[in-house]
């Protein structure tokens, strides 16, 4: 009775509360109070649990039974609330909020100037990183001087890698992205993929991976006649080295199979390479963007400047994490005679150690990150500009 009278004048959260810590020290006290939903969604386990006991408390006296649908309200508030703080670095987005992707020519154009703005800029940087990764060592290669040999292939690859890529991925990831979501879950938009990945990443990995090996279509054979002539083969001239690699056709033996693998040398390491970098670095750019379009909370895409800066962010840690593979992919590529990855890894932990797996880590991260910003800069720009034209 003194109980029940204190109770009488306490507010509700204090008897919840009171009762939740009577009943964990094992006495048998029954709410029969439903949880309603704007209440609930404040609650936790604590009441769902309670009311599970006392409705199985009841049962055995025969006067009620268990019934989870009554605790409903409290269980998917409890739900939502937790899938909410576990996926707070990936926000859930309003799907009649999130901006309409971009059209296959607005892709195309985007990557084209996008990726011969970068490559024409930080062209200076990536020397350096290739001669720092040359096992004939960076001055042999070259050193400070003529850091611009090459600069005609990148010109002439940039534009076509760049559009490849884009056009892939904006191309895939709407194909992906409706059917991941659907299968997880999301398709409504309003549940929380139970997959270990979300659903928004898993798009994202795919796409990225799909156009990066469509862009080294384009990307190797021009990366092998640039890093050739960076690193001071053949007079340093991008010219002359895709036209030591011509002549292997008129060469005694020479076919058109042998032109091919020397202007592909490097095929595998580079998409191996390269598909890790944009599984890291995209996921992480799109959820960037994500967030960024849910604090603006206007429906519009992010600017170009905030594009920009996400592509660094990105682009840096991408970076970070894949230059052994970009050190082995410079080794292969670099190679006088036809070799194999498995070869050049294993002469160079036997002869050098590991410490040159991360040569020209520093001018590497430097340059994808200052290229991220430009390239991913660029590329919103484009996209944001033909938009506002089109509208």
């Amino acid at each position: 009775m003194l109980f029940a009278s204190a109770t009488k004048m306490m507010p509700v959260s204090s008897v919840l509360r009171t009762r939740g810590a009577i009943a964990t020290r094992g006495f048998a006290f029954s709410t029969t109070k439903r949880l309603g939903l704007k209440e609930s969604s404040n609650q936790t386990n604590v009441d769902y649990d309670l009311h599970k006991r006392d409705s199985l408390a009841k049962q055995k006296k025969g006067s009620g039974h268990w019934k989870p649908e009554l605790a409903s309200d409290s269980e998917e508030a409890v739900k939502a609330d937790r899938a909410s703080k576990e996926n707070l670095w990936m926000p859930k987005i309003n799907p009649a909020m999130a901006p309409q992707p971009p059209s296959f020519q607005s892709a195309l154009l985007a990557g084209a100037l996008a990726g011969t703005t970068v490559d024409l800029s930080l062209f200076p940087l990536d020397t350096l990183k290739t001669r720092l990764q040359s096992s004939a060592g960076f001055f042999p290669s070259g050193g400070f001087s003529g850091i611009y040999r090459g600069i005609g292939s990148a010109l002439v690859g940039s534009a076509p890698g760049a559009a490849f890529f884009f056009c892939t991925y904006e191309t895939a990831k709407a194909f992906f992205g409706q059917r991941i979501r659907s299968s997880s879950g999301k398709g409504n938009g309003d549940d929380i993929s139970r997959t270990w990945v979300p659903a928004d990443v898993l798009t994202h990995m795919l796409a990225s991976s799909l156009g990066e090996i469509a862009a080294c279509s384009v990307r190797v054979p021009t990366e092998v006649v640039k890093q050739r002539a960076q690193a001071g083969h053949h007079g340093g001239s991008s010219a002359q080295a895709l036209g030591h690699i011509l002549s292997r056709y008129s060469a005694p033996g020479g076919s058109l199979a042998a032109v091919w693998r020397e202007l592909y040398r490097g095929w595998g390491i580079t998409v191996f390479r390269e598909v890790p970098f944009t599984v890291i670095q995209f996921p992480l750019w799109e959820g960037m963007k994500a967030w960024g379009r849910k604090r603006r909370g206007d429906g519009k895409d992010v600017s170009a400047g905030e594009s920009a800066l996400y592509g660094s962010l990105a682009g840096g840690v991408a970076a970070a994490s894949t230059t052994p593979l970009d050190v082995l992919k410079t080794r292969v590529m670099l190679s006088k005679e036809r070799v194999s990855v498995g070869d050049v890894f294993r002469r160079m932990v036997r002869d050098e150690g590991v410490r040159p797996f991360f040569a020209g880590i520093a001018p590497r991260v430097t340059w994808i990150s200052i290229g991220g910003a430009i390239f991913l800069g660029s590329y919103q720009w484009v996209i944001n500009t033909m938009n506002s034209i089109s509208s």
